[in-house]
């Protein structure tokens, strides 16, 4: 029996994981997380094989959490399930731990080879991305344009994000918990580093450079 812990920030995520999973021959549920901190706090108690967790998240995100959970409970393999496709996010969690990665718009039956093949000791890497990163491969001169904006920090790029999906400044220094001023300060320096006007061009440059999903 593969014992499956579920985090994802949103409650509606976690619940429709577990309508999915539950039921599923072989796998068993035994608990769910909001965010990492709480995950951690909690695997001493509720033993688990294979943790389910989305990168996005507050308090303590996907990034954060899979160097601790490598370094505090090593036996416990990660799947990251997220809705972040660039090969970027990719790379990172992989280096950071995660023996798998799938988006959220897999279906059902991807999921659970996805799980399986983790908690047997495969890597996974879900169809979408694969297709993706292979069309790079054979076709480079299509994403060359994208190295310019590899300037881009991980926060900037988590701003960028909020950005467009229509946020003000005040929403995202709520979210990310951090002041209006830092959020400017933010916004102030995308907007120099992909030498764009304005909120709608910057959109648009991110849209045609894949740093949106």
């Amino acid at each position: 029996m593969i014992r499956l812990f579920l985090v994802d920030d949103h409650s509606l995520v976690r619940d429709g994981m577990k309508a999915l999973l539950t039921g599923v021959s072989g796998l068993l549920i035994v608990g769910d997380a909001s965010n990492g901190q709480e995950l951690l706090d909690r695997l001493p108690t509720t033993p688990a094989d294979i943790v389910l967790m989305d990168l996005q998240m507050p308090v303590l995100d996907g990034f954060a959490t899979l160097p601790l959970l490598r370094e505090q409970f090593p036996e416990i393999r990660v799947l990251v399930l997220t809705m972040l496709a660039h090969e970027r996010y990719v790379g990172q969690a992989l280096d950071a731990g995660a023996a798998g990665y799938i988006l959220k718009s897999a279906d059902q039956a991807e999921i659970i080879a996805a799980i399986r093949a983790v908690s047997s000791g495969k890597r996974f890497l879900c169809s979408d991305i694969g297709l993706s990163l292979l069309q790079k491969v054979l076709h480079p001169e299509s994403s060359a344009e994208t190295k310019k904006v590899d300037g881009l920090s991980y926060r900037e790029l988590e701003v960028l994000r909020l950005i467009a999906e229509g946020l003000t400044n005040n929403a995202i220094a709520e979210k990310l918990f951090v002041s209006r001023r830092t959020i400017e300060t933010h916004r102030q320096n995308i907007l120099e580093k992909t030498q764009v006007k304005n909120t709608a061009a910057l959109i648009k440059y991110a849209v045609e450079h894949g740093l949106l999903d």
